[in-house]
């Protein structure tokens, strides 16, 4: 995966990533992930390894190879940006359907498709939006576009999602992440170039020590 950052002065930077996931199937617990950068060397081997829960806090784990330590990332602290994106740590966990409360707003339009518009607000501790509003395609249940709104229930950010492909007969997958800050005036694109499923991972690819040695 790509990750493309730019600037309010319309600079970029690329940096090159891996996106690793183990389904979880225990009651009030999230996917595990682990993302390990690739690219370029002055983030070689920077690793953040994610542990989601329905309703309790989501445990994250960062390994920073220039000073060879795992830093535990705080519960109040993860509506912060990662790696200098604009996406947030929080933004990176499994996004669990338990985690949100929904109000369903309207059909309408979104591009040549018909979504439902949904708010949804978080129910876990210490995020750092009140409120997001969701556009999901009506057929093929895709999301297509979400706001998030700050504490202050500003308008933040806007993800766009776009070019999904089918995996398997039965997995759809987006492969351009857009999020938009309109506060900043900065932007991050997320470019996927490939999903594989059943890959034979276990838990113990998902441990601290393991995020050590992720590179």
């Amino acid at each position: 995966m790509r990750m493309i950052l730019t600037n309010a002065y319309g600079e970029t930077s690329e940096r090159e990533l891996r996106n690793l996931v183990l389904e979880i199937t225990e009651e009030n617990e999230g996917d595990w992930s682990l993302i390990v950068f690739d690219k370029p060397r002055d983030v070689d081997g920077t690793a953040l390894l994610s542990y989601a829960h329905i309703l309790d806090p989501d445990d994250q784990w960062m390994y920073l190879p220039a000073v060879k330590r795992v830093k535990r990332i705080s519960s109040v602290n993860k509506s912060g940006p990662f790696m200098g994106s604009e996406f947030a740590f929080e933004d990176f966990s499994s996004q669990e359907v338990g985690k949100y409360s929904y109000n369903w707003l309207r059909d309408e339009a979104c591009g040549e498709r018909m979504c439902h518009v949904t708010e949804r607000a978080p129910l876990y501790e210490y995020s750092g939006y009140t409120r997001q509003i969701a556009w999901t395609d009506t057929t093929d249940y895709q999301p297509r576009k979400i706001e998030y709104y700050d504490r202050k229930d500003q308008l933040l950010k806007t993800l766009t999602l776009t070019d999904y492909r089918l995996y398997e007969g039965k997995y759809w997958r987006a492969h351009d992440l857009f999020m938009e800050n309109h506060q900043t005036g900065k932007n991050t694109r997320l470019v996927w170039s490939d999903f594989v499923f059943q890959a034979g991972l276990t838990e113990s690819d998902f441990t601290t020590n393991a995020l050590k040695r992720a590179r």
